[in-house]
C-alpha cells in the first residue's frame, strides 16, 4: 500500500520512515549527493522522492513495531548504517582520488596553495579537487549512481528492516578496504611520482656541476610544468585505473550483502 494516502496508518508511517533512513543512509556518503555542494533542501528532496519512487517496488519484511519512540530510534540507526556501509565502497574510491591529489600537489609544489574544498567544508590541496571532479564525472558517466538506486530495492530484498548486525567479517572486509586507499592513491598518483622523482635527481646532478645555478628558482617552475605534461599525458591511465576499481563496485556490494545477510 502507497504510504502516503490521504490517511496513512501509523505502521505504514513507520515503515516508510525506516525505508526513508536506509535510503538516507546510502546517499549520505555517495559522491555529489554527498557533499556538501548540494543544498541540504535538495538533499531531502531527492532522497524523499527515490523512497516515494522505490517504495512499492520493496519486498519489505516488516519488523515488530516499536512502541516508543527509543526502539524506533534504534531501528531507523540500524537502516541508516545499513545504508552507510554499503556506499562506503564508493567513499574509499574517492578518498584514494583525493590522496593521490595530496601527493601529487606536495611533489608539484602546491602545499601552499591549499584551498577550501566546499563539498568537505575544509582544506585541501588543489590538485585533490581537480581529481575528485575527473572521478566525479567518471562516476555519474558509468551510471554507478544508478547501480545505488537498484541496490537499494535489493537490500530490502536480502536484509529485511531492522536485520542489521555488525560482525566480524564485515569488519575485516571493510578493513582490506580501507587499506586500498594507500594501494590505489599510490598508483593513480605514480606517474607524476616518478617523473618528479626523475626530475629532483637532474636538479640535483645539475647542483653539484654547476653550483652557480639557482636551483631552487629553476625546480619550482620545472616541476609544475612537467607534473601538468605528465598528468596530460597519463590521463587515459588514470580513468583506466578508475574505471577498474568503479567496476568492481557491483562486486564489492554483493559481498557486502551476502556478509550482511550471513550476519542477521
Amino acid at each position: 500500500m502507497f504510504p502516503l494516502l490521504p490517511f496513512p496508518t501509523p505502521r505504514e508511517v513507520i515503515l516508510f520512515a525506516l525505508v526513508l533512513s536506509r535510503v538516507a543512509g546510502i546517499f549520505a556518503a555517495l559522491p555529489v549527493f554527498g557533499g556538501r555542494t548540494l543544498p541540504m533542501r535538495i538533499k531531502v528532496v531527492v532522497t524523499v522522492m527515490i523512497t516515494l519512487t522505490c517504495y512499492p517496488a520493496l519486498n519489505i519484511t516488516p519488523p515488530e513495531m516499536p512502541t516508543d519512540g527509543f526502539t524506533l530510534g534504534l531501528l531507523a540507526g540500524r537502516e541508516i548504517m545499513i545504508g552507510l556501509t554499503l556506499s562506503f565502497i564508493t567513499k574509499i574510491i574517492f578518498s584514494a582520488v583525493e590522496f593521490s591529489g595530496q601527493i601529487i600537489g606536495v611533489q608539484m609544489g602546491f602545499t601552499m596553495s591549499s584551498i577550501i574544498d566546499p563539498s568537505l567544508g575544509s582544506q585541501t590541496q588543489i590538485m585533490s579537487v581537480m581529481q575528485t571532479l575527473l572521478a566525479t564525472l567518471l562516476f555519474l558517466s558509468m551510471n554507478i549512481h544508478h547501480l545505488f538506486i537498484r541496490t537499494i530495492v535489493d537490500s530490502f530484498r536480502i536484509i529485511p528492516l531492522g536485520a542489521w548486525h555488525l560482525n566480524g567479517e564485515i569488519i575485516n572486509f571493510l578493513t582490506m578496504k580501507t587499506a586500498d586507499i594507500m594501494i590505489l592513491g599510490v598508483r593513480l598518483a605514480a606517474p607524476v611520482m616518478v617523473a618528479l622523482l626523475l626530475t629532483s635527481i637532474t636538479l640535483g646532478i645539475m647542483a653539484r656541476a654547476f653550483p652557480q645555478m639557482n636551483i631552487f628558482m629553476v625546480s619550482m617552475p620545472l616541476n609544475i610544468g612537467i607534473g601538468f605534461i605528465v598528468l596530460g599525458l597519463t590521463l587515459t591511465m588514470f580513468f583506466h585505473v578508475l574505471e577498474v576499481s568503479f567496476g568492481s563496485v557491483k562486486g564489492q556490494i554483493e559481498t557486502m550483502f551476502h556478509l550482511m545477510a550471513k550476519g542477521g
